[in-house]
Order: structure tokens, then sequence, then C-alpha cells
């Protein structure tokens, strides 16, 4: 049996995930791995049955409360990023606020390691105009390079390189289709490495020639907003 890349991974998370199920049908509380894989899995066997992005990152938000994880765990997974086929194609589902009902420990909490949605939103830098061109709903959480957020959101890539939505941590902004929607940036802190998200960076955002990189690639992928950038 030959498999490619993208079904093994996708075997290896829904056998994760059904260990999962196993251990919370036996009444026992999941550690982060356990919870990941199953809100994970939720979303891709939501979009196999036909469900919109939307819909199966509804779906995913309430198979798990912060009574099925560990102490700990609902606050330091304050989301899940997967990659699930669709019926128009395969898009990246992230689920922001994972666990249903779940609130945040507090900075002083012990193992509280990522501020929750009550934390304060920082103060703007940067404002931008975004629309949302494609046909479903977009979600962008706080802490994504909005630089290489969705291809269809339309709106200065540039200005954008570097920088973070300026909302509380663990908390998204949605962009309904044809909507336009001012929103506030920051730029990301820290060491300031990008590694993952859409994969225009994957290294330090400040590198000699890594912005110019970052936009010819986001150039050659057709994200909208990079209009006459040379590929």
């Amino acid at each position: 049996m030959r498999l490619t890349p993208t079904e093994r991974d996708r075997l290896l998370l829904f056998g994760a995930a059904e260990l999962a199920r196993a251990r919370k049908a036996r009444g026992l509380r999941l550690n982060v791995p356990e919870a990941t894989a199953l809100i994970a899995d939720t979303v891709c066997e939501a979009a196999r049955g036909g469900a919109r992005l939307a819909e199966a990152i509804e779906r995913a938000r309430s198979v798990l409360g912060p009574d099925d994880v560990l102490p700990g765990v609902a606050d330091v997974v304050n989301e899940v990023h997967v990659e699930a086929v669709f019926d128009d194609g395969s898009r990246l589902a992230v689920v922001s606020a994972p666990f249903r009902g779940a609130g945040s420990l507090g900075d002083d909490a012990p193992g509280a390691v990522v501020p929750g949605p009550d934390s304060p939103a920082p103060e703007p830098e940067l404002r931008l105009s975004v629309r949302n061109t494609a046909a479903v709903p977009v979600s962008v959480t706080s802490h994504f390079h909005f630089f290489e957020a969705n291809p269809r959101l339309a709106f200065d890539r540039a200005a954008a390189y570097g920088t973070r939505l300026a909302v509380p941590a663990g908390s998204s902004v949605r962009f309904d289709p044809g909507a336009t929607v001012d929103v506030g940036l920051v730029p990301i802190g820290g060491a300031r490495i990008a590694i993952g998200f859409a994969g225009l960076v994957d290294g330090p955002l400040d590198a000699p020639g890594a912005r110019e990189e970052a936009l010819r690639r986001a150039a050659a992928c057709g994200y909208l907003g990079v209009e006459g950038v040379q590929e």
C-alpha cells in the first residue's frame, strides 16, 4: 500500500485521536498531544463529511471542555492548526479557544505559560483595511504573522510584514466573505522569528533580504496585496 506523506500524516493523526477518544471514554483526562489530536481530527472528519470551514471549526470547539483535560492544558493549548481537505479544496483551519467554556488561569497560576483571552490588547502601531475576497469566512488568530494570513485577504502585505493583530492573546479576528475590516497591528516581539505559518519566512524576520524574499514568495503563490512585486 503506497501512501503519500500527507496520507501518512492523516493516518497518524487519526490514530492519535482514536487513542484520545478511547482514554476519554475510560474517564481519563487528556494531555496536550491527545487533546490537540482529537480537536484536529474533528476538523478533518467534519471536512470529509462535507462541512464548511467555519462549521468544522465550531464542531472542533465543542468536542472538549476544560474538565476533559489535565490541569493547565486549556491554558497551554489556546489554538490548534490543521490543514483539512474540504469540498472546495485544502484549507488551513485555525481553532482558537478550542475548549468550550474554558477561561484563563491567569498570569500567576501555576503552570500558566500562555496568557488567556482576558489579557489586555496591545496598542496598535499600524492600522490597515483588510477585505476578504474568499467565499468563506477567514479567521486570523492573535499571534499569527499577519503578512502570511490567508492569500484571499486583500491588504498591504508589505506594510504588514513582521506584525501580528493588536488583540488579546488567544483571541482572533473574523473576516466574513466580501467584508472589509479595519485592523490594528503591532510588531511581533521576542526574538522575531517566524517559523511555520504559511512558510513565507521560516526564519528571522529581520535577517538581510528576508522581507524581500517573503514578498517574492507571496507574489509567486498568488497572495493578494503584493501586486507588482517581481517573482
